[in-house]
């Protein structure tokens, strides 16, 4: 139960006082439907009101704010022409003017003799003051109230600044003086600021400084909500060791074969992640593990080795990946690697057939199916294991936590395994993931080659062409993504469409196309031909991100690369690093470039390193974008910047061992105050959900 003291700030919106339905459903769309959620908005610039020097002495472009008294009304003589108000401070004239506006209106708001504060851009033309539907307008005692250093809000369509201000002044009022959750050291380092005081800071700023992160106020906000997360995680790991899991030893017998039939030698790397799987598995508690490795670093046939000793007890493993693409490319690899173990392995997507789905689930629930690969399908109210052991995520940022829950809860207190080729920066590991324990596979191959990375601007096209031209004749395959475009351009699928039909201009029918809006069975025609060499140039748009298996395609083309994010761009990269030939990735760019579209592109140019490119992503994004969008169940702070906080993190981190070394039961005053802490952040949602699997 929320604490009653919190219960004014998850008050709904709509209560505040100057607002409706019709204008809070607007806010809920810009911020949330809750009292805090407006409060959690926060500022990113200021406008300066103070401006109040004679009009005489006045500047152009400044925003002025002063008494004035009204003289005229100079109503359009065409609808064309604006409604002007002539009116003096008494130093100089100025004339209001207002297009499409009702006379009546202006008429009350501005009474002959009357006097009027108002606020807002000065401009001079033709040899007078004027100011354009001025920001405020109140009666002239009202002054000193707009007379100030005034925030500026991240808006929506519908929603005006001033809007934001009254609703985040009258949200302010509701804010009770909460328990101190920080201890003296704490707050020792955070500049003696408790969380109201911060609250109120940030939404009052004195300064451009005060809007930082770096500021006192915004790193105490921010230092709240890391420790919530953090000490959320923590109970939540607390919790999951503390649960009886299950124990896999196995025989050996069909771990011993598949290591031997293996066409490679496992890496050193590999070695380490299964030793590390296999402690978990022979561990009386829950494995909760996120393995993550770059593009090719092996992570499924780690998987797959490590789910024998699961099937060697008798007990069924699955994969549940986020694409179709994905599920049929591992379910192709672990149907290789199994060819010779007498071990059977079962496809379950989305479009098969209610015949092919209902021999899957036969087969699952009398045990025949020994490991089930597939997508979300997976976990859908019809599938039912005889006994699973063993649940593998592949891309987990891709799916909701509930999504992982459901898979799991499949079993009876299966051991979970998380995969991403997403390399994760460390700050981010630790608030997404710090649940878990983890494991990192940090090379490739023995005799992958590197990839050459060449950035080039648009207008070289035609020897881009003539070098693809070459290329192919020799047998070679390539890709030549087009990127997500603006909605205010043409669609992605448009642009595409339009760069397969040029490109076949030059090669001709070995162009194929593949898009996220074909069919499934579309789609994997095309891809299939790329794969057996009957097409040789694949123009996609970044529906290939993921998943992707084709050794003998070397060549990458992007277009529009200043358009992509950094992970993003690594991802698309390494399609073309699956094979033992040096790959070739060309970034097209065209004018006009950002300077931090084009730092990225100089990045890609200079490592393939993922790890360090997602250290480089978070610097240049901040942490929200990272591992893409909102639904994925990936941590969202609101007043932290991943980017920025990462030493509080540190020291929250830090701050929660102790505590829970001391307390593990949150009783004492202290720990009463952060159970305070973990409500006001929704914290609590994070440890029902996580603790429910």
């Amino acid at each position: 139960m929320r604490p009653n003291i919190l219960y004014p700030l998850f008050a709904s919106i709509e209560s505040l006082k100057g607002i409706g339905t019709k204008y809070s459903k607007l806010i809920n769309r810009l911020c949330g439907e809750k009292i805090i959620d407006i409060l959690f908005h926060l500022p990113i610039n200021i406008v300066d009101r103070t401006y109040n020097v004679p009009l005489i002495n006045a500047k152009d472009g400044r925003i002025w704010t002063g008494v004035v008294t009204i003289t005229e009304h100079v109503p359009p003589q065409t609808k064309k022409h604006p409604y002007r108000v002539y009116c003096t401070d008494g130093t100089a004239e100025l004339v209001l003017v207002f297009f499409k506006v009702y006379a009546d209106s202006i008429e009350k708001n501005y009474p002959l003799g009357g006097k009027r504060a108002i606020s807002g851009k000065l401009e001079y033309f033709n040899g007078m003051w004027q100011m354009s539907h001025p920001d405020y307008s109140v009666s002239a005692e009202m002054l000193p109230q707009i007379m100030r250093l005034e925030p500026v809000y991240p808006l929506t369509a519908g929603v005006t600044n001033k809007m934001v201000c009254r609703l985040v002044e009258n949200g302010l009022k509701n804010v009770p003086s909460l328990p101190e959750w920080l201890s003296s050291d704490s707050l020792g380092d955070l500049e003696y600021i408790d969380f109201k005081s911060a609250l109120n800071r940030v939404h009052h700023p004195k300064n451009p400084a005060d809007l930082l992160p770096s500021s006192t106020a915004r790193r105490r906000l921010a230092y709240d909500e890391i420790l919530s997360n953090q000490l959320a995680l923590a109970l939540i790991r607390q919790k999951v060791r503390e649960k009886n899991g299950r124990t896999f030893i196995g025989t050996g017998k069909l771990y011993k074969k598949a290591i031997e039939s293996l066409p490679f030698k496992l890496t050193s790397a590999q070695e380490e992640a299964l030793a590390e799987i296999a402690k978990d598995q022979n561990s009386p508690h829950k494995m909760l593990r996120l393995l993550q490795g770059d593009v090719g670093s092996g992570k499924t046939v780690v998987a797959f080795l490590s789910m024998l000793k699961v099937i060697e007890e008798g007990a069924q493993a699955a994969l549940m990946a986020p694409t179709e693409i994905l599920a049929k490319q591992h379910y192709e690899t672990i149907s290789s690697l199994s060819k010779n173990l007498g071990i059977t392995v079962g496809l379950l997507t989305g479009k098969l057939k209610a015949k092919e789905k209902r021999e899957i689930y036969e087969k699952l629930q009398s045990g025949e199916i020994n490991i089930l690969i597939g997508t979300h399908a997976l976990f859908t109210e019809g599938v039912t294991f005889k006994d699973l052991g063993y649940a593998v995520i592949d891309e987990q940022h891709r799916f909701g936590v509930n999504q992982r829950l459901s898979l799991s809860s499949k079993g009876t207190m299966s051991d979970v395994l998380v995969m991403t080729a997403t390399p994760i920066p460390r700050s981010l590991l630790l608030t997404a993931y710090g649940d878990m324990d983890y494991t990192k596979i940090g090379e490739l191959p023995a005799g992958r080659k590197p990839c050459v990375t060449a950035v080039m601007n648009v207008k070289k096209m035609p020897e881009i062409i003539a070098a693809l031209q070459r290329k192919l004749a020799e047998g070679g395959r390539a890709y030549w993504v087009c990127p997500l475009v603006e909605e205010s351009e043409k669609s992605d699928l448009a642009a595409a469409t339009e760069r397969s039909e040029m490109l076949k201009q030059y090669f001709g029918d070995v162009v194929g196309l593949v898009h996220g809006k074909m069919k499934e069975a579309e789609k994997d025609a095309v891809m299939e031909q790329f794969k057996k060499g009957e097409k040789k140039l694949l123009v996609a748009t970044t529906v290939i991100e993921v998943g992707v298996n084709v050794p003998e395609a070397t060549v990458m083309i992007i277009e529009h690369a200043e358009r992509f994010g950094l992970s993003q761009l690594h991802q698309l990269r390494g399609r073309i690093k699956r094979g033992y030939e040096v790959g070739t990735c060309v970034l097209l760019y065209s004018y006009p470039i950002s300077s931090i579209a084009r730092e990225r592109l100089n990045i890609m140019k200079q490592t393939e390193d993922g790890f360090y490119i997602a250290e480089k992503d978070l610097e240049l994004r901040g942490g929200g974008e990272i591992l893409g969008t909102r639904q994925s169940g990936f941590t969202q702070f609101k007043l932290a910047d991943m980017s920025v906080h990462q030493d509080l993190l540190i020291k929250a981190r830090d701050d929660v061992h102790n505590i829970l070394k001391q307390d593990q039961s949150l009783t004492t005053p202290r720990g009463q105050a952060l159970k305070v802490l973990l409500y006001l952040f929704e914290q609590n949602e994070a440890v029902k959900t996580y603790l429910a699997g």
